[in-house]
């Protein structure tokens, strides 16, 4: 054997037994089409089980409503003497009179086409008034989110990373009290306050509505910001509150882990290892949070639009609660529903992307 053949014995020996691994590109992607075929069949879990739940409510939506005490067609009439011949062709006209397995075959089938019927008291389709109210909603539930998030994540940040001094002190406590007063409560008291004028203090803002009315333009703009300040704060009060709680939780969790210190070791600046190793380990709670908070802004909120008389789809769901209005009630709640359902199977999918702990 010459001395020359050594190095080769060596490689030789040093090389895997069972042979060479294959050449080409689908051994590089081997363990990655793996994990892309996981979570692949991860995301098409949440979407099965977001159907299932879009037809629970569906089903939910049906039934729930039709176990209201009052009578539709009744309160329909307001109240006016109508005989019995004209309350039964009223209830002919909307269906009322079939049989309950009927009416619910009849309601499946028009909703999964997108027809929820139409409005007994606006005798107008049950769809063309959510879409005539959807962009109220959006705008003031729209930029109470962005508001509420934003304060909320920069002032919990700032809150645990100085635990315990008198901000923090200060914030967590009118946080606490704040997410414990009832938002429609809130906003009453602020209408009291700063619309009607209490002592030494004007009336400044509207008591309600969206618009003044007789404007256009930039003044029209002017007029629409003008009636969003008081109901904007009243949602902002009660979100920026709980974000600030969640994150604060969240950070003080990370805050004695090890990495940390190992950054500090390695003479990062104390603003840097909170921005770029603390807050985005401490996030996915308040990610969490964040799309719940996303699907309510679709949702709207109902109390609040009431009190503030929002022509958004809050509003629009108590007043045709109060009829009821079985139609418009039903189309709304699944509106209502499949916006959080939604907003949560989103979270669900972008969760294994932003922290690949999670289970797939």
């Amino acid at each position: 054997m010459t001395a020359d053949s050594t190095p080769a014995l060596v490689r030789n020996a040093d090389a895997d037994p069972e042979g060479p691994a294959p050449a080409g590109p689908s051994a590089a992607r081997g363990p990655r089409a793996r994990d892309t075929r996981a979570y692949l069949q991860y995301v098409a879990a949440r979407i099965g089980g977001a159907i299932v739940s879009l037809f629970a409510v569906l089903v939910t939506s049906f039934f729930l409503f039709r176990l209201l005490p009052s009578d539709p067609v009744k309160q329909m009439t307001g109240g006016r003497r109508v005989s019995a011949e004209q309350l039964e062709s009223l209830r002919h006209q909307f269906g009322l009179d079939l049989p309950l397995w009927k009416q619910f075959t009849s309601y499946v089938g028009d909703a999964l086409t997108g027809d929820f019927g139409t409005s007994y008291q606006f005798h107008a389709p049950v769809i063309d008034k959510i879409v005539e109210a959807l962009p109220a909603t959006l705008l003031l539930t729209g930029t109470a989110y962005v508001l509420y998030t934003a304060l909320g994540i920069w002032l919990g940040t700032r809150t645990a990373w100085r635990n315990g001094s008198t901000s923090d002190r200060f914030h967590t406590a009118f946080a606490l009290t704040l997410y414990s007063v009832p938002s429609f409560w809130l906003g009453l008291l602020l209408i009291i306050v700063f619309s009607v004028g209490v002592g030494p203090i004007p009336g400044m803002f509207p008591t309600g509505g969206m618009e003044s009315g007789g404007e256009s333009g930039f003044g029209y703009v002017l007029d629409v910001a003008h009636h969003l300040i008081l109901p904007v704060i009243t949602l902002v009060a009660a979100g920026y509150a709980q974000t600030l709680l969640v994150m604060r939780s969240s950070l003080l969790d990370e805050m004695g882990s090890d990495y940390l210190t190992t950054a500090r070791a390695k003479g990062l600046r104390d603003d840097v290892v909170r921005r770029r190793h603390a807050v985005p380990n401490a996030m996915l709670p308040t990610f969490t949070l964040m799309f719940v908070n996303l699907g309510r802004v679709v949702a709207g909120q109902i109390l609040v639009e009431t009190v503030f008389s929002w022509p958004g789809l809050g509003g629009l769901f108590y007043q045709a609660l109060s009829v009821p209005d079985l139609p418009l009630v039903q189309g709304l709640f699944f509106v209502f529903a499949t916006a959080v359902i939604l907003a949560n199977t989103l979270a669900d999918v972008l969760y294994p992307l932003l922290d690949p702990r999670v289970d797939r």
